[in-house]
């Protein structure tokens, strides 16, 4: 199953990605410990700590710390979303 839904790209989510955070909206049902395990495994970089927090509108957002050896812009690149 795919926890993944979208990338959020805002001008506060961009200034996080200098601290190499990652945005995403996730299946409600998710747990941090499958957020973590299929970004790893997607993008084969090392997962730092995962936050979840659930909007007002319903859906759960994920604050993804990635390792300093890899990039959080550099996956959003290879994605197309820059």
């Amino acid at each position: 199953m795919a926890m993944i839904k979208c990338f959020i790209v805002t001008e506060r989510t961009t200034a996080e990605l200098e601290k190499n955070i990652l945005t995403a909206i996730v299946d409600i049902r998710a747990k941090k410990p499958d957020i973590k395990r299929e970004i790893e495994n997607k993008f084969n970089v090392k997962v730092d700590k995962v936050n979840v927090m659930i909007t007002p509108k319903g859906e759960k957002k994920a604050y993804i710390k990635i390792n300093p050896e890899y990039s959080a812009e550099e996956i959003l690149a290879n994605l197309g979303v820059f």
